[in-house]
């Protein structure tokens, strides 16, 4: 069996389960943002057997069948409305937390991506000091909540040659900006949250998503569209192809990710004027159906059958 962690209407989720189902596999999903006002878990362990069965609108299911898991995308714990002080909405979530975190990190099974792994390659500074030290080109970065040094930092690169976004692209996604002139006035907020400012590198952007060893790349040429700053606003306008990267960057690559514990990685990297590939980030559970529906590279196609293979060998 294998297991699918992810929501109802994901559609990158869809396209993979769909293969799996087509293949005769049998796909166990749970959405974790059901628990635990929408689902129901018992873990029951003694000395001689483990059970964690799960149970929701879809039916009852004993995870410890699973031989692989597919950590794909997740929403937040959804609490019953009865629960109404703070206190004891916080005690709820610690403990949904807890059990639920604890079920899954105890299945016998391999994950895609290990959960501890996906979680650490979410926070952008990690992946950006892993390629440093593997001699992977990366851009100037700052993190800091620390106004003078936001100040310092955009004030020596200059207005237009640094940009600022999220530090986690979750619900309330935004997208990458230039620090203009009216930022440098409200550079003082930053030291209510830190805030990621790098230098910005005019050129090409290429989408590199990696499953496994294979290393699937689509060149976003966004330099001629109406906000060339963040490819994602206008894939629309952008010219997409697929490409080939030089040996060097291929190879650095599947080092990164082996040195990130990742077996799926979607990558950004902006190609500059002297042909240098700068490294922008990893999202551990980052689309690319775009650039499969752009390119006709075989993305989904190569997750899936990853996890099939990865099911098989687990069995032995």
């Amino acid at each position: 069996m294998i297991l699918v962690v992810s929501y109802a209407g994901e559609d990158h989720t869809a396209a993979v389960t769909d293969r799996l189902e087509a293949a005769g596999r049998e796909v166990a999903r749970i959405d974790v943002g059901a628990f635990p006002s929408l689902a129901t878990l018992s873990l029951e362990l003694d000395a001689s057997a483990e059970h964690h069965v799960v149970t929701t609108d879809t039916g009852m299911v004993d995870l410890v069948r699973a031989r692989v898991a597919w950590w794909r995308r997740v929403r937040p714990y959804q609490l019953d409305d009865a629960l109404s002080e703070h206190s004891e909405r916080s005690f709820a979530l610690s403990e949904t937390a807890q059990a639920v975190g604890g079920m899954l990190d105890a299945l016998p099974c391999t994950w895609v991506n290990p959960r501890a792994a996906d979680e650490a390659a979410h926070r952008k500074p990690y992946p950006l000091s892993v390629a440093r030290q593997l001699g992977i080109p990366v851009p100037r970065t700052l993190v800091t909540n620390r106004p003078e040094d936001a100040r310092s930092f955009c004030e020596g690169l200059g207005l237009g040659r640094v940009v600022f976004k999220s530090l986690l692209a979750s619900w309330d996604w935004r997208e990458t900006r230039l620090v203009e002139a009216e930022d440098m006035d409200r550079l003082d907020s930053v030291r209510y949250a830190p805030v990621i400012f790098q230098e910005y590198i005019p050129g090409m952007d290429l989408r590199v998503t990696v499953v496994g060893e294979q290393v699937f790349a689509a060149e976003i040429d966004a330099t001629a569209t109406s906000y060339p700053v963040d490819m994602r606003v206008v894939v629309g306008e952008s010219a997409v192809r697929p490409v080939q990267l030089p040996t060097d960057v291929h190879d650095g690559l599947l080092a990164l990710m082996k040195q990130l514990d990742l077996v799926y990685g979607a990558i950004d990297l902006r190609r500059d004027a002297n042909g240098q590939h700068v490294f922008l980030e990893v999202n551990p559970a980052g689309l690319w159906l775009f650039a499969e529906q752009l390119t006709g590279l075989p993305i989904t196609a190569a997750v899936a059958d990853t996890l099939m293979a990865l099911d098989v060998d687990s069995r032995g």
